[in-house]
């Protein structure tokens, strides 16, 4: 294996702890809290006195009738009835069936009242990604405007005054991420915003790192210890997020809703995704 500089080694020792730590809390999680059988997993069950034959197409009239209730009641089709209207689509797609008709997905098919709860889980994504897209449009109007395609004399120049997330470079990146949020937010089930955008754009991420870097002074001057089998006259920096997380009460406000956030949302994610409750 090819050699790794000090911050590469820190940076996968980072991902390595919070991997093994994720799986321990999960394996923890599923001993506390029992398992949580969900419906749509569960296939109806025959009677005692059933067969398999009384779910065979066909034969419908062996069926016993509170089977065939619920599938009524719960909108599955049952034998005997005329064929769904995607067949005869001339693309019969099922999945854009299934999503209009059994999902209700759809342009603002979604704002409906008792949505709020689902539509609060995924106000800190999308604030986090229109704040995002702010600060980068008042920081180059000509630029969004122009949608990068106009190149400036001083292009050189604007990029080394403005590194990081504020580089030209990530225009693209921002663009993307406010489309998916766009999208998301006006024809999906909101409640999957965080998943879909924290799997699909470096946005999510990169904006918070430019703003811990700017807002939070501990960061300012990071300490550096020496690090084993380093070459002299280097030294590698110390992990950032454990010292944030060790001088908590010294943290500015925006460190502080960031890093709750994100640990948050790590650990309810565990300990509610593994156990079959609703979590996106």
């Amino acid at each position: 294996m090819w050699p790794l500089d000090p911050s590469q080694k820190e940076v996968l020792r980072f991902a390595v702890s919070c991997r093994i730590l994720t799986l321990t809390l999960q394996a923890l999680f599923n001993v506390i809290v029992p398992d949580h059988h969900a419906d749509a997993f569960s296939p109806p069950r025959l009677a005692p006195s059933g067969s398999v034959d009384q779910l065979v197409e066909g034969s419908a009239h062996s069926i016993p009738e509170p089977l065939v209730q619920l599938a009524v009641d719960k909108g599955y089709r049952i034998p005997g009835e005329n064929e769904p209207p995607w067949c005869s689509w001339e693309l019969p797609l099922i999945y854009s069936y299934i999503q209009d008709v059994y999902w209700n997905v759809g342009l603002l098919r979604y704002y409906e009242l008792k949505q709020v709860p689902n539509f609060l889980l995924a106000t800190p994504v999308t604030v986090l990604v229109m704040w995002a897209t702010w600060t980068y449009v008042t920081t180059h109007p000509r630029l969004c405007l122009t949608l990068g395609l106009q190149r400036c004399k001083d292009s050189k120049t604007l990029e080394k005054s403005h590194p990081g997330f504020l580089s030209p470079q990530v225009f693209v990146y921002l663009v993307h991420a406010a489309v998916l949020l766009l999208f998301g937010g006006l024809c999906m089930h909101v409640q999957v915003l965080t998943r879909f955008l924290g799997s699909s754009t470096p946005i999510v991420y990169w904006f918070p790192a430019h703003l811990l870097q700017n807002e939070e002074p501990l960061l300012r001057s990071v300490d550096i210890v020496p690090e084993e089998n380093t070459p002299p006259g280097i030294k590698a920096p110390r992990n950032c997020i454990m010292k944030l997380l060790y001088n908590w009460k010294a943290c500015s406000p925006v460190t502080r809703c960031i890093l709750g956030y994100f640990l948050t949302y790590w650990l309810l994610g565990l300990l509610l995704h593994c156990n079959f409750l609703p979590w996106t």
